[in-house]
């Protein structure tokens, strides 16, 4: 059973920064594709970012592009999400998820690992 565990999360006020991590119970690179995904109660989860986990090349949301960076570290086997200038609406519960099957997109359905998530609050 693969487990991805997040931390990191906190309460920060605008313009400040987080940094999240996610470790996971396996290699890194059984995975083509590893993101940050969000949600807010009462809407549906987004897509923040994902890595290609052979070559590197990382895509974003718009509503965090120039924000957030993601990166991965396979010999620790982590997944960071650094966040900066955060503002109130970036406020979710955020979660990594693995992908093993090809490709690498905002698919939420074609992510095999889940993470349980790690809350991230933003006051005005």
């Amino acid at each position: 059973q693969v487990k991805l565990v997040e931390s990191g999360g906190g309460s920060v006020q605008t313009g400040g920064s987080l940094r999240l991590s996610c470790g996971t119970s396996t290699s890194i690179t059984t995975a083509r594709c590893v993101a940050w995904f969000r949600q807010v109660p009462g809407k549906e989860r987004e897509g923040v970012a994902f890595i290609h986990t052979v070559g590197g090349g990382d895509t974003y949301a718009d509503s965090v592009s120039g924000r957030f960076q993601i990166s991965h570290d396979i010999t620790s086997n982590t997944i960071d999400l650094q966040m900066n200038s955060l503002q109130p609406q970036d406020t979710a519960m955020y979660y990594c998820a693995m992908r093993t099957g090809y490709g690498c997109d905002f698919s939420q359905r074609r992510y095999t690992y889940w993470g349980q998530g790690t809350q991230v609050t933003v006051s005005s």
